[in-house]
């Protein structure tokens, strides 16, 4: 049998809880189910006020309307992330200013991030790659001595710890996903963290199509209409009844990643130390990621495409990760670079991603690694 790069599951009442929101006769958003979320965000990852989305894409675009992004504003974020990270804020007229990666985490690099400012700049995005966080006490200084917003791009780092804090929590705003590939999913889902109390109440107006709704239904005011801007950014109440099920085993799943990660640590350990690929770094102090990814870094990109077939030739479905947006047709258009990106063309040539969910056994990862090995040999 093939072994796929993912597989969505259930662990819990996912399904009963679909079926009690149906029985309940409450399918739109921010019902009970809903809110359940919304509380277990916030207790568990200690951010001020958790609003959960139809994607992360959405929370995103929510940040960039809160951070007050306009044309010609500037956005410092790396190139190696998923589209959606830049995309939000060019929407707004704002222009990505990609700044280069670390070469031992894949995190945007700190020690760049201050010599890509101007007087155009607004906001700083770090995306926590893998679920690993960012080096975030020096980020929150530097955009503290700028007076720039930090919206952090978490959508992997669900429970991570970066010094006892949780990713998506630290910064002035927060984005996570709960797709399908990601720790804890709902098929499509996400979810902005308001950690500035002032953004609170402008976040609710968004979310609810630039309406006052929410101040309406807690009855602080008397009717409700339109007051701001804003777009239908609620999931509907079966997407929270999935995934209500899910966080409650939030901690199994992470815990099962993480072995699956170390195990492939173990398998693969004697081809890092030949020579022959180079495997995630461990994680840097005080901060612990939670199992959202297991790379390699193969010899160049002749050496990953060819190991790609290979794997996919022995039943094996692994894929690469990411096409910088520096050097994208849309990047080129929109953005712009800081800087060399050395780094970020070096590791977008060579990595190759493995198969990781839950339900991924044992002996799948011994095939997996006994694959690899057979390629190197």
């Amino acid at each position: 049998m093939n072994i796929p790069f993912n597989k969505p599951f259930t662990i819990g009442g996912e399904l009963e809880n679909i079926a009690r929101a149906v029985a309940g006769g409450h399918l739109s958003g921010d019902g009970p189910y809903t809110r359940r979320c919304h509380r277990w965000l916030e207790e568990r990852l200690g951010c001020g006020k958790a609003l959960l989305t139809h994607s992360c894409t959405a929370a995103l675009e929510m940040a960039a309307i809160l951070a007050g992004i306009g044309p010609g504003d500037e956005v410092i974020m790396p190139s190696f992330t998923f589209v959606s990270t830049a995309n939000a804020f060019v929407l707004r007229g704002g222009v990505p200013v990609f700044v280069d990666i670390r070469p031992d985490t894949l995190n945007l690099d700190e020690r760049l991030v201050e010599a890509a400012i101007t007087r155009a700049t607004r906001a700083i995005v770090p995306v926590h790659y893998a679920g690993v966080p960012c080096e975030m006490d020096a980020i929150n200084d530097i955009a503290r001595r700028h007076g720039l917003l930090v919206v952090e791009d978490a959508a992997q780092a669900i429970l991570s710890d970066y010094k006892g804090r949780r990713p998506g929590a630290i910064g002035h705003l927060g984005c996570l996903s709960f797709h399908e590939t990601k720790n804890v999913i709902s098929g499509e889902g996400g979810a902005l963290l308001v950690n500035d109390p002032a953004l609170v109440a402008r976040a609710e107006v968004i979310r609810e199509k630039g309406t006052n709704r929410s101040q309406f239904f807690r009855g602080e005011v008397d009717k409700y209409t339109w007051v701001d801007i804003g777009s239908s950014f609620l999931p509907s109440e079966l997407v929270g009844a999935y995934l209500c099920a899910q966080l409650e085993h939030a901690d199994a799943i992470i815990a099962r990643r993480r072995a699956l990660c170390a195990a492939y640590r173990r398998g693969l350990e004697e081809l890092e130390n030949a020579g022959a690929l180079r495997l995630p770094q461990p994680d840097p102090p005080a901060t612990a990621g939670n199992g959202h990814m297991f790379y390699v870094l193969a010899g160049n990109l002749a050496a990953r495409t060819s190991l790609i077939a290979h794997l996919k030739a022995s039943g094996v479905h692994a894929v690469f990760h990411y096409v910088p947006l520096h050097s994208s047709p849309a990047g080129l258009k929109f953005g712009r670079s800081a800087g060399a990106m050395t780094v970020t063309d070096d590791a977008a040539g060579r990595l190759v991603r493995l198969p990781l969910y839950y339900e991924l056994g044992d002996s799948d990862i011994a095939r997996v690694v006994a694959a690899i090995a057979a390629f190197f040999r």
